[in-house]
């Protein structure tokens, strides 16, 4: 088993909210489309990579309990978090040393409430 997760999904009750939240945070555009009723906006990846997106629609419920999710935010989280609030997010976990080895992490409430966490080596 290459990753023990190969997909994940965001719920949003706004797609375009979270679509825009995202995109700006990430600094990346999420291609959208409906897919068996769901609307959905698709995170970029490698082709070998972990692929999510944001979804709303029936069974989709924003929340800051439950699973927590760990977005790559690249080399160094700071730029990711640093936008954060600007685009309607809140910051919870400041940027936080984990190990050397394994980088830093810090974690926000999304614009539709829920609890994401950044991860980076740096």
């Amino acid at each position: 088993m290459k990753n023990v997760v190969n997909w994940f999904e965001i719920p949003a009750n706004d797609i375009d909210r979270a679509v825009k939240f995202y995109s700006t945070v990430l600094n990346t555009e999420l291609q959208q489309q409906e897919m068996m009723g769901t609307k959905m906006a698709f995170f970029t990846n490698d082709t070998d990579g972990v692929g999510g997106s944001i979804c709303s629609g029936e069974g989709y419920t924003p929340s800051a309990k439950g699973a927590k999710i760990y977005l790559n935010a690249g080399e160094d989280l700071s730029e990711a978090l640093s936008r954060v609030e600007a685009a309607g997010g809140k910051v919870v976990l400041p940027k936080t040393k984990i190990t050397d080895e394994i980088g830093y992490m810090a974690t926000f409430i999304d614009s539709e409430g829920n609890s994401v966490s950044f991860h980076s080596p740096k």
